[in-house]
């Protein structure tokens, strides 16, 4: 059973993030000739003081 752990920034709707599962499933079963029953999904949302990038919080970035 594939099980895939998508981290993102917090913020996002409960309607992309059901798009978001519903697309990597269906990709997902494709690539690997699953079922949908067979793929987990685990979404992580993480706030943007938690998350940096070349050495820079992404809190403190310009949007």
């Amino acid at each position: 059973m594939p099980t895939l752990h998508v981290e993102l920034f917090a913020g996002r709707s409960k309607e992309q993030k059901r798009e978001l599962v519903a697309g990597l499933t269906r990709e997902t079963c494709r690539v690997l000739g699953c079922e949908p029953g067979a793929v987990d999904i685990i979404l992580i949302d993480v706030e943007r003081d938690q998350w940096a990038t070349g050495g820079t919080l992404w809190s403190e970035k310009d949007s």
